[in-house]
């Protein structure tokens, strides 16, 4: 078993046993009426309630394993081909250039793994011991898995020869209870600290990606660098589009992971449903080993870099994606939507602003309680929510999606809708107060703003 699965499969139990619990407890009622009804549950094809349970215990540790630590295969692009892990280790161990010291990973949004350090290495980070400034001590913590969303792949000396990169590089942080940006992990929040275009810009190596959208080098490198913290653009390896038509970069922010269970899993401007979404970025932007199949990517007019790549065709000689697919979406599903802090927003302003935003604002239109979306087909056209198209027209739907509302307070960093367009709530609140001329007073769209922290 993986030393890190196996350190982490204790702590769920509380939490998985609660998710399962009310499913193991309907299961057997239905059996007791079964039974008393004439029924037999010991025929062919019927299932316990113990095994649903264990099933779904099965299903998040395989789940929390393929979130967590799982590189599809990915440090064939990563690290092989684009030679990452060169610039990592820097020419003194190996690579390349001065090396990634772990103070420069963390300003550039990396998290540590705390519980992975072990507790001699805690300690001697606590004690100020540790070296911050030297790439071997970046090398060491890939060593230990304590790189959230970054594997390091060593040979039987210890020389860093390849790098993949899991699904928690964007979508975990970790809740600072060591040191900044060092704590336990929190599995489906975006992290909007990353820079990860500044990340792929250190390797030596990206004219594979140049190829692919008929650029060089520096063009390259200077698309990167624009995404800036918390944001991807993964439509660009599709459209070559990578700019808006304002000049600003058309990268888009990391969404949280959380939330997901009963609503239409569209991702914000309309491509496919979550386990979809997985599949895509898995084989197209982590650069993994898998079966992905999408006739739309080839349309040579709005998808040409797609359409030359045969991107909606991919197909590995060994599938190291399709199968895990059911369990990551599983345990995604299962994540807890986190509970606003105490103190971080005013409770008696925020039931006046659920009254209005179930009334006066009109909010609940489309942020159905309890979901905070729409129950079904959740997509909007750029005119009905009063915005720019330019993404929505980079997606097969055109259309951008009502985003669930529940946890807002854990990506505030870098601004609301899918480009930050909006720093702050209250802006987005101005927003719709002036689109769907609802005529808020101050004191209304403040309690509003106060009971959108709150959810």
């Amino acid at each position: 078993m993986h030393t890190n699965e196996a350190r982490y499969m204790e702590h769920s139990r509380a939490f998985v046993f609660a998710l399962v619990l009310t499913t193991a407890a309907i299961l057997l009622f239905l059996s007791g009426c079964n039974n008393a009804s004439g029924g037999n549950d010991s025929g062919a094809g019927a299932i316990s309630a113990d095994a649903t349970v264990e099933n779904s215990l099965t299903l998040i540790d395989e789940g929390r394993q393929t979130f967590r630590f799982e590189t599809f295969g990915d440090e064939a692009f990563w690290g092989d081909t684009l030679r990452l892990h060169e610039a990592i280790a820097g020419t003194a161990l190996g690579g390349v250039g001065a090396g990634l010291s772990p103070a420069q990973a963390l300003a550039l949004g990396l998290k540590v793994d705390s519980e992975a350090l072990g507790a001699a290495l805690r300690n001697s980070i606590a004690q100020g011991n540790v070296d911050f400034t030297d790439p071997a001590t970046t090398l060491e913590l890939l060593k230990r898995e304590a790189v959230v969303g970054v594997k390091g792949i060593f040979d039987g000396t210890g020389r860093l020869t390849s790098v993949g990169i899991q699904c928690a590089i964007c979508h975990s942080t970790v809740d600072e209870s060591f040191q900044p940006s060092m704590g336990r992990r929190r599995d489906g929040w975006a992290n909007r600290d990353l820079d990860i275009g500044s990340i792929i810009a250190l390797a030596p190596n990206l004219a594979p990606v140049s190829a692919m959208l008929g650029t060089d080098d520096v063009t390259v490198r200077t698309v990167l660098h624009a995404w800036g913290p918390g944001k991807f653009d993964a439509q660009v390896f599709l459209d070559g589009k990578a700019f808006q038509p304002g000049g600003g970069s058309a990268a888009t922010l990391i969404p949280p992971a959380f939330g997901l269970g009963g609503v239409n899993l569209h991702t914000w401007t309309g491509w496919g449903s979550g386990t979809y979404w997985n599949a895509f970025v898995a084989n197209l932007e982590m650069h993994g080993q898998g079966t992905f199949y999408d006739p739309r990517l080839d349309d040579p007019l709005k998808f040409p870099v797609a359409a030359a790549e045969n991107s909606g065709h991919t197909k590995a000689a060994v599938d190291l994606i399709t199968p895990k697919l059911a369990a990551l979406q599983f345990y995604q599903l299962a994540l807890p939507i986190p509970v606003a802090p105490v103190g971080s927003f005013d409770a008696g302003a925020a039931v006046s602003g659920g009254n209005l935003f179930r009334g006066a604002a009109r909010c609940s239109e489309c942020h159905v309680p309890p979901l905070y979306t729409e129950p079904g087909w959740n997509m909007h056209t750029a005119n009905e929510i009063g915005i720019d198209d330019f993404q929505a027209l980079r997606s097969p739907d055109e259309r951008y999606r009502t985003a669930p509302l529940r946890g807002l307070f854990t990506h505030a960093t870098g601004g609301y809708y899918h480009d930050g367009r909006f720093a702050t709530l209250l802006d987005v609140v101005e927003h719709y107060d002036a689109h769907f001329a609802l005529a808020l007073t101050q004191p209304e769209k403040s309690d509003l703003v106060e009971f959108l922290k709150s959810l």
